[in-house]
């Protein structure tokens, strides 16, 4: 993978402004994960953040977004 994971917020924020791939997704994805479980947020604290109504995404994409959040949170160690 060509970008480290992220292990704050602020090293999230850098992340806009890298051009985006599926490979800095990927990264900043298991960077909110990592970031998550070190306050002691459950996957359902998270999930519950993700499909909060924003601006940014619609409905449907938030589900899809909480959906990959879960799957990935099983995934990583």
């Amino acid at each position: 993978m060509n970008y480290p994971i992220p292990v704050s917020p602020q090293e999230i924020v850098q992340l806009q402004q890298q051009p985006i791939d599926e490979e800095l997704i990927v990264a900043a994805i298991a960077g909110v994960i990592n970031i998550a479980r070190s306050e002691g947020q459950s996957l359902e604290d998270l999930k519950s953040q993700v499909l909060a109504e924003d601006s940014l995404l619609d409905r449907s994409t938030r589900r899809w977004l909480s959906d990959l959040v879960g799957q990935a949170w099983d995934c990583l160690p």
